[in-house]
């Protein structure tokens, strides 16, 4: 048995630099590791993939599929059990760090390959800081940068095509994307519950940011805080890490 790490990724800033005629959109950001992660046993000769840990119910089906596709891309069989520490679907990057970190296990694959399973994959499987651009596959490293952050998850997840689908919308009202990150606009209009537990947080915290198209939020520093907070939208996590190399 072989035990990986797959850290959780954070998008640190982002910037949307056009909308593509396939409808991708071409991006530059900065993503970092964080200490938070899933850790996975990988049983080579076995078979299947497995969830446990306090967000396995909260997986959904499909996700062990990209486990799978990563082992079939790099030509490998093996029985995976998924101890799931990251929450699922606030932006994390959960989904793509599992996947990720079987590449690195087995050897690693050019970012344009590693792009078929995902924007964050290739990312993922590099880890430490980066300048990520492109669609995802343009990665330049950044010297590592030690920075306490604190993450709040709300108890629910927003959905990042429907970002995207509404940051092109207000485009085409006349707005103009500014700021840390692009996507936040847009992912108030989804999401009222977002906006409203931002607002809520920036009252009390100062400068809280987006994570990506959400719905995580944080701030950076290490806050002295209760592991739940009742926010305006309901209950609010809060977890304390640090990026990682």
């Amino acid at each position: 048995m072989t035990i990986l790490e797959a850290p959780a990724k954070l998008t640190w800033s982002l910037a949307v630099r056009a909308r593509c005629d396939n409808g991708y959109h071409v991006l530059r950001a900065e993503m970092v590791t964080l200490g938070l992660r899933d850790v996975l046993r990988v049983h080579e000769g076995g078979r299947g993939v497995r969830f446990t840990g306090p967000y396995a119910t909260s997986v959904d089906p499909g996700r062990g599929e990209l486990v799978g596709r990563a082992l079939a891309m790099v030509g490998r069989a093996a029985g995976v059990r998924v101890d799931k520490q990251i929450p699922v679907g606030g932006g994390l990057g959960g989904g793509s760090a599992d996947a990720g970190a079987i590449l690195r296990w087995a050897g690693g694959v050019d970012p344009t390959v590693a792009l078929r399973l995902g924007a964050d994959v290739p990312f993922c499987q590099l880890g430490g800081r980066a300048l990520v651009e492109g669609f995802g596959e343009e990665l330049t490293p950044l010297p590592w940068v030690e920075r306490a952050v604190t993450l709040f998850l709300p108890d629910f997840s927003v959905s990042t095509a429907a970002c995207y689908q509404a940051f092109d919308e207000m485009v085409g009202e006349g707005w103009r994307a500014s700021g840390r990150n692009h996507l936040e606009a847009p992912a108030r209009r989804v999401e009222p519950r977002l906006a409203a537990t931002l607002d809520w947080l920036r009252a009390r915290y100062g400068e809280v940011h987006l994570a990506g198209s959400g719905s995580t939020l944080y701030v950076e520093g290490r806050l002295e805080s209760s592991e739940v907070l009742t926010g305006p939208a309901g209950p609010v996590r809060v977890v304390a890490t640090a990026t990682a190399r």
